[in-house]
């Protein structure tokens, strides 16, 4: 991606706010502005451009997880694979694969578009706001993962039955039914109905 004044601002790490502008949008994705990151989630929020991955290894398991202790918007809660914001200009494709390798030290073997959401989820602990038009990637990772520590606290591969359990029993985030639910259509294409998705 070339950088221009809108990217050159953008901090490649998500666990700070300084300087990092997203794209704002309307009700039909179509870009209408920007805004810079916590401002746009601050109550009552302003609809932004987000994505969300969701990858998978060769056994149909999915990969997530637990969103490091130092962010500032919902930390140390589990979550999909990884998940973000474009840059202002940068397609969403891109701006996925770019997250997955920068927080995981992995670059998706097979990554496809799944549809988009749009949600509007409160998060009470901080008092921020997701309000977020979300485009939804499924794909497999088949390399080990190197979870940056400023970013990832820890990882798990999990069939639906295991994840069915954490979920019982960890917090996860507010948008992650959500993104999860919209997805199910390509994460079963993709994974096969053995996988149980």
């Amino acid at each position: 991606m070339p950088i221009t004044p809108a990217t050159a601002t953008n901090s490649p790490s998500s666990g700070t706010t300084e300087q990092i502008v997203l794209e704002l949008v309307d009700e039909d994705g179509v870009t209408i502005g920007t805004a810079e990151k916590l401002a746009a989630h601050q109550p009552p929020g302003q609809l932004h451009r987000a994505f969300s991955v969701f990858l998978f290894d060769a056994r149909g398991r999915l990969l997530v997880q637990q969103r490091a202790l130092g962010k500032y918007h919902s930390p140390g809660v589990w979550s999909n694979t990884c998940c973000g914001h474009p840059y202002p200009g940068e397609a969403p494709f891109a701006a996925a694969a770019r997250r997955t390798f920068e927080e995981l030290g992995v670059s998706p073997s097979l990554l496809a578009e799944a549809g988009t959401v749009r949600y509007n989820h409160p998060d009470p602990a901080s008092g921020l706001v997701e309000q977020e038009f979300n485009h939804l990637f499924v794909g497999m990772v088949q390399a080990p993962v190197r979870p940056d520590p400023e970013e990832v606290a820890s990882t798990a591969f999990v069939t639906p039955e295991e994840l069915a359990e954490r979920h019982e029993k960890d917090t996860f985030s507010a948008w992650f039914m959500t993104v999860l639910d919209a997805a199910r259509p390509a994460i079963r294409e993709l994974t096969g109905p053995s996988a149980g998705w």
